[in-house]
């Protein structure tokens, strides 16, 4: 029997950097967006115009969430290893969900586009339509399951038990997340 102390190492501050940062992003954008929604503020800060300020939203987003991305794997190079799965059934199943997962998230931004995905609506601009195609019939939220899956599959790859629960705290963030967006 393994004792569950051995399998996480909580004393290693990149794992909690790494949840600080995966807390934060859904945080941020939503204080972001509803501040813009309210207050045009990001809009008025580059001279009334909308687009730019989602664009700019946009390019802030994604680059918090490969610098979240990145301590996520800095935090799992820091963690034991544990086989949960055996290893010739714990990297093809994770190279399935990773593709699985961005397909689900690659798709979504195709159907979205970037003022779709990127909070657009909170800056007055709104699709024309409600996407209903693939991956929106498929699953509620795909983009956030998406990025899940590819948390779950990093983890899985690395045989790493602390992945695994920092997965499910993805899960839960995206989750609550979901409570503040429209």
């Amino acid at each position: 029997m393994v004792a569950y102390s051995s399998l996480i190492d909580i004393s290693q501050p990149s794992l909690w950097v790494s949840v600080a940062a995966i807390a934060f992003n859904p945080i941020f954008w939503n204080i972001t967006a509803q501040n813009e929604y309210k207050n045009k503020t990001i809009t008025r800060l580059l001279g009334g115009k909308p687009y730019l300020g989602c664009y700019f939203l946009a390019v802030t987003i994604f680059s918090l969430g490969i610098f979240r991305d990145y301590l996520y794997h800095e935090a799992l190079g820091h963690q034991p290893t544990y086989h949960l799965i055996d290893p010739k059934l714990a990297k093809p199943l994770a190279a399935v969900l990773f593709t699985a997962g961005q397909v689900l998230v690659l798709t979504s931004t195709w159907a979205l586009g970037i003022t779709g995905t990127y909070l657009g609506d909170y800056f007055g601009i709104l699709m024309d339509h409600r996407v209903e195609g693939f991956p929106f019939n498929v699953l509620r939220d795909p983009m956030y399951n998406g990025s899940t899956l590819c948390f779950l599959a990093t983890a899985l790859w690395n045989a790493s038990p602390a992945g695994i629960v920092i997965s499910v705290f993805v899960h839960i963030v995206y989750t609550i997340a979901l409570q503040y967006e429209g």
